[in-house]
C-alpha cells in the first residue's frame, strides 16, 4: 500500500475546514510509520477537462493558489489510480477534496472532482472500462453523480443508511452485487462518532477497507484506490484513515 502525498496538501488555500492548519499532519503523523509516501505531479488541464467544462476551469483559474493545489489534488488521485492498475493498491492523502464537484460547478470545499478526473483517464486510456465507486463520506457526492450519470460503466454507491451496521451492510450489498474492472472510494471520515456525523467507529472503517479489498481481489485483481475526500476531527482523523488503510492493505 502506497500513500500518495504532497508536502503542498498541508499549504492553507481557503477558510474552510477541509483547508484548516494542521488536518494533514495529523493523518500524516499517523500513517507515514507504516506506508510508504509516493509524490504526485499537478494534474493537466487536459485531464481536469475529462470531467469538466473549460468555463469552470477558468472560474477556478483565476484564484491562482487555490488552482494550483486543486491540480495537485486531482494529480494525487491520477498518481493513486495509475499505482492501482500497476498492482499496487493506493490511497490519495490528497486535498482539496472533489466529490461536490460536477461539470459546471462546485461547491462544499471543492473545486475539481479528483476522483472522476482519475476513473475518467483510466477509461479514456482504455486502461478500465467499468469501475465501481463506493463514497463513504458523510455527505452525497452529487458531483461525481453528475458527471458519470449518463455512464452506465461507472457505478457509483453513496450509503444512506443512518444506523451503524446498516450502513455497513448496505456497501457489503453493493459490493456483492457488481462487477467492475476497478473499485475507487471517496474516502471521507466525517461520519465518525466524534466527527459531525456521529455514526461510524474507527473498527468500522477498518471493516470498510477490509470489504474493499475482499471485492477487488475477488473481482477486479486486486485494482484498489482510495482518495481523501471530508473529516474535521484532527484528534480522530488520522486514526480513522489509518485504519481505513490497513483495512485496504
Amino acid at each position: 500500500m502506497k500513500i500518495v502525498y504532497h508536502p503542498r496538501y498541508e499549504e492553507v488555500y481557503a477558510g474552510d475546514p477541509a483547508a484548516k492548519a494542521g488536518r494533514m499532519e495529523s493523518i500524516l503523523k499517523e500513517v507515514s510509520p507504516q506506508f510508504d509516501l509516493v509524490t504526485p505531479e499537478p494534474a493537466s488541464t487536459m485531464d481536469i477537462e475529462l470531467a469538466h467544462s473549460n468555463w469552470h476551469i477558468a472560474s477556478i483559474q483565476r484564484e491562482t493558489e487555490t488552482y494550483e493545489v486543486a491540480l495537485l489534488a486531482a494529480g494525487g488521485a491520477i498518481k493513486a489510480a495509475e499505482l492501482a492498475m500497476n498492482g499496487e493498491p493506493a490511497f490519495g492523502l490528497i486535498r482539496p477534496p472533489g466529490h461536490h464537484a460536477s461539470p459546471d460547478h462546485c461547491w462544499g470545499f471543492c473545486f475539481f472532482n479528483n476522483l472522476a478526473v482519475s476513473i475518467a483517464r483510466l477509461r479514456q486510456e482504455s486502461v478500465i472500462n467499468t469501475a465501481a465507486i463506493l463514497d463513504i463520506d458523510l455527505h452525497f457526492g452529487d458531483g461525481t453523480e453528475n458527471i458519470f450519470r449518463n455512464v452506465a460503466e461507472v457505478s457509483y454507491f453513496h450509503p444512506e443508511a443512518r444506523g451503524r451496521q446498516e450502513f455497513v451492510d448496505s456497501i457489503s450489498r453493493f459490493l456483492s452485487d457488481h462487477k467492475a474492472d476497478v473499485i475507487a472510494v471517496s474516502a471521507g471520515f466525517d461520519r465518525h462518532e466524534d466527527d459531525w456525523g456521529g455514526q461510524l467507529t474507527t473498527g468500522d472503517y477498518l471493516e470498510i477497507g477490509r470489504m474493499v479489498k475482499e471485492f477487488s481481489e475477488r473481482v477486479c485483481q486486486g485494482k484498489r484506490y482510495g482518495i481523501l475526500e471530508g473529516g474535521y476531527n484532527h484528534s480522530v482523523l488520522g486514526k480513522n484513515v489509518k485504519a481505513f488503510v490497513e483495512g485496504m492493505s
